[in-house]
């Protein structure tokens, strides 16, 4: 043994020693390769003599194997022991190995004095093959892009030259995956080199040795290093080219008969329509049933026709006349509409291999990478939905732009989700349809990496690089990424390098910025014509094969066309089955009572607040919850977690899923949810509200701390929202400031998605909110903003009988500002409670969570007669909650109606009180949108000799004052109540910031508005002060 480890010792001085010196003169230059084989793999020029081989020395850094360390050398001297007792006992490559290595080996002459250092310089230049052969594959379909070859992927660098081509090697002695090892241990180096330039330097580039993970890269070597290059039977080849051609005469046709609409085309990819029907087909036969597809608009229309198959007549019809209104009766509502290469559809399609598949494309913004986690979102609720637990019969894909993919953000935040338990939908395919051009700007102005998609490496995602104009390896690496994600269950991406053939769209030019790239864009076929030549040169298709083909697609879009003049769009339907039922804006929907019978209420109550025995809670979080035992228990004192509690529990009794998340929502920002409860000694997780009914769904209730992400996590439950309409959602915000991080989710989607896309969603946002002098970032949620997006009229009054009310239903969202947990518990309960589904923006409360006068009573969330929560109609959620000091229905000596909303009210009521104040009345307006009318003119009726003040904690220029004075004067003009100037203002200067930052100050401020609140004299109008 004392040879082996002189041997290894040797190996590893050798390789140290040369790190020092400078370039060898055996390594030539890299930048001239030897023509295309048996010789290109070759970057030097200059035969090297193996007799005295000086290899160039490897960098450390690239020495990632244990080839040359002392467990490399223990390994090989405990396996040569066993073959000096056996040879049998060890593999038969090795036996041949340590035969040659004692002098014994009986082989072709070629191997003989083959050393252990040459063998990990072979294995070494194998797997630089396999990290880097990416770098030299023939990605670009234009040729124009020019990368240096990696030196490591230079024989000449491990010392070979060309006279070693035809020496034979060992290789199958490190049990390496792939066509190494099909029980071919020794092989000629040029047969080894010329199978590593097949499949690694081709029209295919992977990367995937940054997987820490054996098995993934072992399984990927086996589908890449194959014994012999891919082929596709005759009948597979026919299907491919039909795709193709329906791919390509779709876009010709809409070129030919709307020369100068937009259409966002997707001409010089047209293989991601064969490549994507490919992947779903292979898909379909490992048990995938419903995929959820995201994408931009580019090639939109060809994957709605093509793909998910929505009628081509209604595509056509969409650009002749767009979408027409059609008179069909009660619940036709059509929206404001969107462009057609925005909208979305589903259907049912059969895969080549016999079965059905769902497939449903989401309508999107042309927010690029914005509806990314809405389509994970909803992929999780659909797998929720089919009790799919293990994540494989539900599959999201995603389509990028190289540009966006990039770019964007929240790629990495929904990427980062992927592998988390309550988010992770079992992997996602990615395709990048890469046009090497971001609309103008060129990559290198566009990213600092080399590739767009290396984004996906920080989560150990394969990626897979293509040529687009090779129809086949398309194919191949969608079908490999399909199966990718049927057995890892874990992301994938595929990077189509393709090209844009027009400008951003079909009137743009984009010779202005790129004109070497459109020179030869110009007279670059297509890769329909490219495959079609490639069969009929090789015979294995006929001409007339192709021209019938050609002729059947052709004469289905002209007759879609003729059909499209007459097109009749249906009635609209809300979404899917789940959704059967559900009314429109258009349609009455009764509103219902939300109180719950007091022996649920209890029985709900008693086992939300009951911990295990063996379970030992922090000695707080007992005292939390012995409190909470005994405010159900009494039916007093019940705060704002208990009510919120109580929501949950009673919507889960009634059969229905509730989902919370966000940052710190189990434990909650302020310490006053704690939903998820820890052992102290085991460290143990344990959720009340799992275990409120018999043998109760995992998942029912979900409540899970989310990353720190809000653009990501708010798409993603928006999207988990949209898939069944009976389901409590909700996304809380650390704090209400931190929401403007996701505003392209608010604008975008919450407050549009229904008018523009027809597609209804009751996401509950919870954005704490309230000043209490904790600075800018802490105080606002920007209730202005969410205000200004309402689409109710500041001058019209809805019809508002409560028989009649549709207000509502007509309104994009509602926002509130509730002050009561009882309220909080009837808001979140009407979200389920009805006939409709829309987002609740809800202001919720901070230092209410434990304010010692913001408690309810457990009557006031039952549904008994006569209890305080119970009025006219029964016992449900109060827009308006009328003063507290038991005021008849006409007070005349009242001289002061205070309007405010939130936590303010608790402030100016304890200031009233302080002076004496029983002269001013103080209503909390709870839903502020959409605008309670009917409420607001009772209590001006009320009090028909008081000035009217709204008061606020926020600056004037935010809060709610902007949103409340026109709907106000509106409600007092029908009373004649006074104009604008009648309509006082209490609260905060106009301010840039929203708070300050100095805590004194803020004591002063809040001080002053509470007394002017409240001042003796009459206050002014802002503008008379």
């Amino acid at each position: 043994m004392a040879w082996f480890r002189a041997a290894s010792a040797l190996s590893r001085q050798a390789l140290r020693r040369n790190l020092n010196l400078a370039r060898s003169p055996y390594h030539l230059a890299g930048s001239r390769p030897i023509p295309p084989p048996p010789y290109r793999t070759f970057h030097g020029t200059k035969p090297h003599s193996f007799a005295a081989p000086i290899p160039r020395a490897v960098p450390l850094s690239r020495l990632t194997d244990s080839f040359l360390d002392g467990t490399s050398s223990v390994y090989l001297e405990e396996l040569q022991r066993a073959w000096e007792a056996d040879p049998t006992s060890v593999d038969e490559s090795w036996d041949n190995f340590f035969r040659n290595f004692v002098g014994q080996a009986t082989t072709s002459p070629g191997i003989s004095g083959q050393t252990i250092q040459e063998s990990m310089r072979l294995l070494l230049l194998v797997r630089a093959y396999q990290v880097n052969g990416h770098m030299k594959a023939k990605l670009d379909p234009l040729g124009l892009e020019q990368r240096p070859i990696p030196d490591d992927l230079d024989p000449a660098l491990y010392g070979f030259s060309e006279a070693d081509l035809d020496r034979e090697f060992f290789l199958g002695v490190w049990r390496m995956s792939g066509f190494l090892s099909e029980n071919r241990p020794v092989q000629t180096l040029r047969s080894i080199l010329n199978r590593l330039e097949q499949a690694y330097c081709g029209t295919i580039g992977y990367e995937y040795m940054h997987i820490p993970d054996r098995e993934k890269c072992n399984w990927l070597r086996e589908k890449i290093e194959t014994v012999k290059p891919r082929e596709y039977a005759h009948d597979r080849r026919l299907v491919m080219l039909d795709r193709l051609i329906w791919s390509t005469q779709f876009e010709n046709f809409l070129a030919t008969k709307w020369t100068t609409a937009k259409r966002f085309g997707l001409e010089g990819c047209e293989t991601l329509i064969p490549g994507m029907k490919e992947m779903f087909d292979r898909s379909a036969d490992m048990g995938v049933e419903s995929i959820v597809i995201g994408m931009p608009h580019r090639g939109r229309l060809n994957v709605l026709g093509n793909v998910v198959r929505k009628p081509l007549r209604q595509i056509f019809s969409e650009f002749t006349g767009g979408t027409k209104p059609v008179n069909e009766g009660e619940g036709l509502y059509t929206g404001t509409g969107d462009v057609k290469y925005h909208l979305g559809t589903s259907y049912d399609r059969p895969t080549r291999g016999g079965k059905r598949i769902h497939l449903s494309l989401l309508a999107n913004p042309s927010h690029l990478e914005a509806v990314d986690p809405v389509v994970i979102g909803k992929t999780r609720a659909k797998q929720y939905y089919a009790n799919d637990t293990n994540r494989t019969k539900v599959l999201g894909v995603l389509i990028h732009g190289d540009g966006s993919f990039a770019g964007q953000g929240v790629v990495y935040e929904t990427l980062h989700l992927s592998a988390l338990d309550n988010y992770t939908t079992g992997g996602t395919i990615h395709i990048v349809v890469n046009n090497q051009v971001a609309f103008t700007t060129d990559p290198k102005a566009g990213r600092s990496s080399q590739y767009c998609t290396d984004v996906a490496k920080a989560l150990d995602v394969p990626i897979f690089h293509v040529n687009g104009d090779d129809l086949e390896a398309v194919v191949h690496v969608c079908e490999l990424a399909g199966e990718w994600r049927q057995t890892f269950h874990s992301d994938v991406v595929v990077d189509i390098v393709c090209y844009r053939r027009f400008g951003h769209n079909e009137i743009d030019e984009p010779s202005f910025t790129q004109p070497k790239m459109y020179q030869v864009i110009r007279n670059h076929p297509s890769a329909l014509n490219m495959y079609q030549k490639k069969l009929l040169e090789s015979e294995q298709i006929s001409k007339e094969e192709v021209e019938k083909l050609q002729t059947k697609v052709n004469t289905i879009l002209n007759e879609e066309f003729k059909n499209s003049k007459d097109y009749v769009p249906n009635k609209r339907d809300w979404l899917s089955a789940y959704w059967a039922g559900f009314k429109s804006p258009e349609q009455i929907s009764r509103v219902r009572n939300t109180g719950v019978k007091p022996e649920i209420l209890k029985r709900v109550g008693q086992a939300m607040t009951m911990l295990p025995e063996n379970f030992t809670p922090h000695r707080a979080v007992k005292k939390i919850f012995e409190n909470r035992a005994q405010m159900i228990e009494t039916g007093e004192g019940l705060d704002w977690a208990v009510g919120e509690a109580l929501a949950f529990a009673t919507l889960i009794v009634e059969g229905n899923h509730v989902r919370l998340s966000g940052q710190d929502v189990e434990r909650g920002t302020f310490s006053h949810r704690h939903s998820v409860i820890h052992d102290q000694v085991t460290g143990e997780r344990y959720c009340p509200l799992d275990h409120i009914i018999m043998n109760q769904p995992e998942e029912m209730f979900t409540v899970s701390n989310s990353s720190l992400s809000e653009f990501g996590v708010l798409g993603f439950e928006l999207g988990y929202s949209m898939e069944n309409p009976n389901s409590l959602v909700m996304w809380e915000a650390q704090f209400g400031d931190f929401a403007n991080g996701a505003q392209v989710i608010f604008d975008q989607f919450l407050s549009s998605g229904e008018s523009k896309w027809l597609r209804q969603t009751g996401l509950v946002v919870l954005l704490p909110h309230g000043y209490d002098g904790q600075g800018p970032e802490h105080s606002s949620a920007r209730l202005e903003r969410f205000l200004q997006m309402s689409d109710d009229n500041p001058y019209v009054i809805p019809e508002m009988d409560p028989t009649l009310r549709k207000q509502i239903q007509e309104c994009n969202w509602q926002i509130v500002n509730v002050t009561t947990p009882a309220n909080y518990f009837h808001v979140l309960r009407r979200q389920i409670h009805r006939d409709f589904r829309k987002p609740l923006i809800v202001m919720s409360p901070k230092n209410l969570l434990r304010h010692k006068d913001c408690k309810s009573h457990l009557s006031e969330f039952d549904d008994l007669v006569g209890h305080p929560g119970f009025d006219k109609q029964g016992t449900r959620f109060k827009r308006l909650i009328k003063d507290q000091n038991d005021h008849k229905d006409l007070e005349e000596g009242i001289n002061r109606l205070v309007l405010c909303s939130g936590k303010v009210y608790y402030e100016l009521d304890e200031e009233r009180k302080k002076r004496e104040r029983k002269d001013v009345a103080i209503c909390r307006v709870e839903q502020l949108c959409p605008f309670p009318y009917d409420l607001i003119q009772r209590e001006l009726k009320r009090y028909p000799n008081a000035e009217i003040v709204w008061c606020q904690e926020e600056p004037m220029n935010m809060g709610a004052y902007n949103y409340i004075a026109p709907r106000l004067l509106t409600a007092m003009k029908v009373l004649n109540r006074g104009s604008f100037e009648d309509i006082k203002y209490v609260g905060r200067a106009p301010s840039a910031a929203t708070a300050t930052g100095f805590y004194s100050l803020h004591v002063q401020e809040q001080t002053e508005l509470l007394q002017e609140a409240l001042q003796d004299d009459p206050i002014n109008h802002p503008l008379k002060k």
